[in-house]
C-alpha cells in the first residue's frame, strides 16, 4: 500500500484536514461529501462501513444522519482524530472506529449494507484485492472515488511524497468486472485537480470552480475530468 507509513505519522493526521480542506480546500471537502451523500441515499438506520475513514469526515457526518457506520483506517493517530469529530459532534454511540487492513476487512461476508471508500484506490498497489474486499461485506452497495487518467492531474502527481495511481474508465470498468461488480452510477468532476483548489483562497478558488462546473456541463467535460466516482452492486 503507498503511503502506508506517512498516513501513520501523527503530525500528518494531525494537520491532515487544515492542510487539505481549509480555504479552496473546503470546495472539495463539499464536493466529496454531496457525492457520498448522493450515492448512499437516505442513510438513517444502514449499516455502512468506510474503508479507509481517516479522520472521519465522512464517518460522523454519516453518524449524524442517522447511520449505524463502522469507519476502518490503518492509522491510529488518524483514527482518533476521527473519535474527537465524534464527541466533538455527539455521534459517539451511532459510530466506531476500527483499525484495520482494507485487504483482510474483520468482519463476516454481506456485513453492511453498504461499503463506501474515498481517497483510497490511489493508493492501492493491487485494486483488484481491495475492491473484492469491500464486495464481499457488502449486502447491496460499493461506492468509491477515483483519480483519472489522462487528466491535469498527472502534472503534480510526482510531487505527492507517495505518488498516486490514476484510472481510465476502461481500467475501472475492468476493475469492477474482474472484483465481479456491476456498475449502477458513475460521475467525473473537477478538471481543475486538488492540488490547485488546496493552494488558493477560499474566495479566489470559488470564480476557478465555476469554469470548472460550466466544463464538467458541456459534452467534453467527463473526458477532462480529474475526478470519478463510482456507484456498484454486486453481480450476479
Amino acid at each position: 500500500m503507498k503511503g502506508q507509513e506517512w498516513y501513520q505519522a501523527d503530525d500528518v493526521a494531525q494537520e491532515y484536514d487544515d492542510k487539505r480542506f481549509s480555504g479552496g480546500g473546503r470546495l472539495i471537502d463539499r464536493r466529496e461529501k454531496q457525492a457520498v451523500l448522493s450515492a448512499l441515499g437516505p442513510v438513517e438506520g444502514r449499516e455502512i462501513l468506510e474503508v479507509a475513514c481517516g479522520t472521519g469526515r465522512f464517518t460522523v457526518m454519516l453518524a449524524d444522519q442517522g447511520a449505524d457506520i463502522v469507519g476502518l483506517d490503518i492509522s491510529s493517530a488518524m483514527l482518533s482524530q476521527g473519535r474527537e469529530k465524534a464527541a466533538d459532534a455527539d455521534v459517539s454511540e451511532n459510530v466506531s472506529f476500527m483499525l484495520g487492513d482494507a485487504g483482510r476487512l474483520p468482519f463476516p461476508d454481506d456485513h453492511f449494507d453498504a461499503v463506501f471508500a474515498m481517497r483510497f484506490f490511489h493508493l492501492a498497489d493491487t485494486p483488484v484485492t481491495f475492491l473484492r474486499e469491500l464486495k464481499r461485506v457488502a449486502r447491496e452497495q460499493v461506492f468509491f472515488d477515483t483519480f483519472r487518467r489522462p487528466s491535469m492531474r498527472v502534472l503534480y502527481n510526482w510531487a505527492l511524497p507517495m505518488g498516486s495511481r490514476l484510472y481510465s474508465q476502461r481500467d475501472v470498468r475492468s476493475l469492477l468486472a474482474d472484483a465481479g461488480l456491476e456498475l449502477a452510477h458513475e460521475s467525473h468532476d473537477f478538471v481543475f485537480p486538488y492540488g490547485f483548489y488546496r493552494s488558493l483562497p477560499g474566495a479566489v478558488a470559488k470564480p476557478f470552480r465555476a469554469v470548472d462546473e460550466a466544463v464538467g456541463k458541456t459534452a467534453a467535460g467527463d473526458a477532462v475530468a480529474s475526478v470519478s466516482y463510482w456507484d456498484a452492486r454486486g453481480g450476479e
